[in-house]
């Protein structure tokens, strides 16, 4: 099982002691870092600051969202990266919700799949530089032609030869139609997050979308990063409590109602009881009941918290389930260097 340090994205606040974090991540072997956004900070501008006193470890977005861009300015952002780094860069996407793509950046939400689709395969078009990027689908039409046109739009290649044509490229889902989605055109799948015990189900939907023609992976090849909060204590109470705010905003306040993909996983994982409660407490305004309604069996569900022969072995759990990244948001260099020797990353580093 590998590692990546998630930094997430920024509150009100950039966070404190990020470039300690990010060098203690490189010094104990983690595998990667990974930055994000919502509707605050971008996810590219940390990275590449972050990330340029890094020598080895990976860079990646986790995730990007579709509608905060053109795909031809996401590949420009991804191939800059991936230079900058000497090739340690990977693209993470996903779509976000209704309420971010229309209230925040102004675009329809409709048809994410087949947005997401065209948005990937613009992208690895820029990144091929086989010849100037033209696109006909009705989402992101390359030249543009519509309304406002002047007919003057030229197709073109991107002055810059991309470092890697290849590089990858891994895409947030949770439903099922998106992670089948996810196994056919992508090279890897980021979950928000991830329920071992649906990790059969999980398989069948990205077997799906690797066994369609054309599918740009097999299994073997295919990577399954997921978030997964990490904490090695003997003290399992306040690891799990300090989850439970956030778990209740996600669950509560991140969707629109009828339709919050993140409450829909907890749904198909066996908490429709403790869902359905913290929804309703939190449309009311009542945050802090909504947060004693997360039960720790759902913290338990999506995390690992407790000793170090319990990390082992629910890390060796998430391993048997298909996961092959775990990522961990460390609050300190001690932490990441604590769960570093525990999972036998340090002697990975060199």
């Amino acid at each position: 099982m590998r590692l990546g340090l998630q930094l997430g994205y920024w509150g009100a606040a950039p966070p404190e002691g990020a470039p300690a974090l990010v060098a203690a991540a490189e010094e104990a072997g983690f595998d990667a870092v990974y930055t994000a956004e919502a509707w605050g900070s971008d996810a590219f501008t940390p990275l590449a600051w972050w990330g340029a006193s890094t020598r080895r470890i990976g860079l990646g977005t986790a995730v990007v969202q579709i509608s905060a861009r053109t795909p031809a300015a996401c590949a420009m952002h991804a191939l800059t990266l991936d230079h900058l780094s000497g090739g340690r860069f990977s693209l993470g996407l996903g779509v976000s919700g209704p309420q971010v793509v229309e209230g925040w950046y102004g675009q329809p939400f409709a048809k994410p799949l087949a947005r997401t689709r065209e948005y990937v395969r613009v992208v690895r078009d820029v990144l091929a530089r086989q010849a100037p990027v033209t696109n006909d689908g009705p989402h992101y039409p390359l030249p543009y032609s519509g309304e406002g046109a002047l007919g003057l739009g030229k197709p073109l290649k991107p002055i810059t030869h991309p470092l890697r044509a290849d590089l990858p490229i891994l895409l947030g889902s949770e439903g099922p139609k998106n992670v089948a989605l996810t196994g056919e055109i992508a090279d890897g799948w980021i979950a928000v997050f991830y329920s071992p015990r649906l990790g059969g189900t999980y398989e069948e939907w990205l077997g799906e979308g690797l066994a369609r023609p054309g599918a740009r992976r097999t299994r073997d090849e295919f990577e399954v990063v997921t978030n997964c909060q990490i904490i090695v204590t003997d003290d399992r109470r306040p690891g799990l409590d300090a989850q439970k705010p956030a778990l209740a905003h996600y669950i509560g306040g991140m969707g629109a109602p009828g339709m919050n993909f993140h409450a829909d996983l907890f749904v198909r994982a066996g908490f429709k009881e403790a869902v359905d409660d913290i929804t309703s407490l939190f449309a009311a305004g009542r945050r802090a009941e909504a947060v004693a309604a997360v039960p720790d069996e759902m913290v338990d569900e999506i995390s690992i918290v407790g000793d170090a022969d319990h990390v082992r072995r629910e890390i060796a759990r998430r391993e048997a389930a298909g996961v092959t990244m775990l990522l961990t948001g460390c609050r300190t260099a001690a932490e990441i260097h604590a769960l570093g020797a525990v999972v036998g990353t340090a002697e990975l580093s060199l």
